[in-house]
């Protein structure tokens, strides 16, 4: 041993890539990792249904950082250094070979997570991390020569000489009373990753059905996403809705999640529209309007739009009048669907805020208020749109703020 310990709080994603990449890094110091609960790699276990949406495959830097609402511009330098092209060589290189799904989310070929969690926790048990769990970190005391005295949950101390903070994003962690002991300031945390609730029974009654090519927006806050769209038996989720609720998650929460959404359900159908309502009219005059043929949605959505136009479900397209005509397509690329709350994202648990980035250096993840003190993963005021997105920000913070702690940035 180099007489050098380094200690990890957070058994997560980002504190085991941290401390592997530590004790990879320097194997004469002692990495200690330390979680809090029973339970190491919690989050990655049930992520993605169980089978852990570890990357997605996109490895050009300038595409990436657009998938992040919080945090794009500083993660273009960790990302030039250890991106998703890098992952995928990491698991590989030991073991756990990844695939690619036609949205570009990678899974390992085995579609489970405990693919992952073993290789992780092997990666650092051959590597000499000690790993503890029902021991949390309670405070956090720097030493005027450098270095820490921590006060662990279980009455114990422990001497570091750096500490890397990777705790994660939920409020009910001890990371951002623990950041802010030592002067950091913490943005305030939001729920990112949530779908709209919609109180709308007639809606509901679609429940399962899917708009393949929709646009979601939210106009008063400006914002808009498009992709799949899912109606749901309390609202709508899907794709367009988790991207919109990832960028608008601040504003979302200051309005208390009230707030009208308008949904485009087929992108391209303000143009294609009336033309095929004339094309109707001229060549099937007697087929009933409710009967479709127009948009490529399911049949059911295309009824309930026409009810919503007010359109009866006998009127044939000969009958369609101007003024009915114009409410169909108003329903069509500008439905209003007053939002009353939201519901969150299955497993994903993602949140906004956290420790302000400014004061914290990307290129070694260390503070600028505190020397000695590193910071990854979900902790900071990162997040990303679904689909491998934020998991990969905590490899790649993980593995900067573990090789800086062993002295290898």
């Amino acid at each position: 041993m180099s007489g050098r310990r380094l200690v990890v709080a957070g058994g997560g994603a980002a504190g085991f890539f941290g401390a592997i990449a530590a004790a990879e890094a320097d194997p004469r110091a002692e990495v200690v990792l330390l979680e809090k609960s029973p339970e190491l790699l919690a989050k990655v276990t049930i992520s993605g249904g169980g089978r852990c949406n570890v990357t997605h495959h996109c490895f050009d830097v300038d595409q990436l950082v657009r998938n992040y609402p919080r945090g794009a511009r500083e993660l273009i330098g960790p990302f030039h250094r250890f991106q998703p092209r890098d992952t995928v060589q990491w698991f590989e290189s030991r073991g756990v070979p990844l695939k690619v799904e036609p949205d570009g989310r990678m899974f390992p070929v085995s579609d489970s997570s405990s693919s992952i969690v073993n290789c992780l926790r092997e990666a650092a048990r051959s590597a000499g991390v000690r790993v503890y769990t029902g021991r949390g970190l309670h405070a956090i005391r720097p030493r005027a020569a450098g270095g820490f005295d921590l006060d662990l949950t279980t009455g114990e101390t422990l001497d570091a000489d750096r500490l890397l903070l990777a705790t994660g994003g939920n409020k009910a962690t001890a990371g951002y009373r623990l950041a802010a002991s030592v002067g950091h300031t913490i943005e305030p945390p939001a729920p990112s990753l949530f779908t709209f609730n919609i109180d709308d029974g007639d809606l509901h009654a679609l429940a399962g059905i899917a708009a393949s090519d929709a646009e979601v927006a939210a106009p008063a806050q400006g914002l808009a996403q498009s992709g799949p769209l899912l109606i749901t038996h309390w609202g709508v989720s899907g794709p367009a809705a988790l991207k919109l609720s990832a960028w608008g998650a601040r504003a979302f929460a200051e309005c208390d999640y009230a707030f009208d959404l308008r949904v485009n359900w087929q992108r391209g159908a303000r143009e294609s529209l009336p033309v095929g309502i004339e094309r109707m009219r001229r060549e099937h005059p007697r087929r009933v309007v409710a009967g479709g043929g127009l948009l490529d949605v399911p049949t059911r959505l295309w009824e309930w739009l026409c009810r919503r136009a007010e359109i009866p479900p006998d009127r044939q397209w000969a009958q369609l009048g101007k003024t009915s005509a114009q409410r169909l397509l108003d329903e069509v690329v500008a439905c209003r669907l007053p939002v009353t709350g939201k519901s969150m994202y299955k497993d994903e648990f993602v949140t906004c805020g956290g420790v302000r980035l400014r004061e914290v250096n990307f290129k070694t993840m260390e503070s600028r208020l505190c020397p000695g003190l590193h910071f990854a993963g979900e902790l900071l005021d990162i997040d990303a749109v679904t689909g491998g997105f934020n998991f990969q920000a905590a490899w790649t913070t993980g593995w900067i703020a573990g090789h800086a702690m062993a002295g290898a940035s």
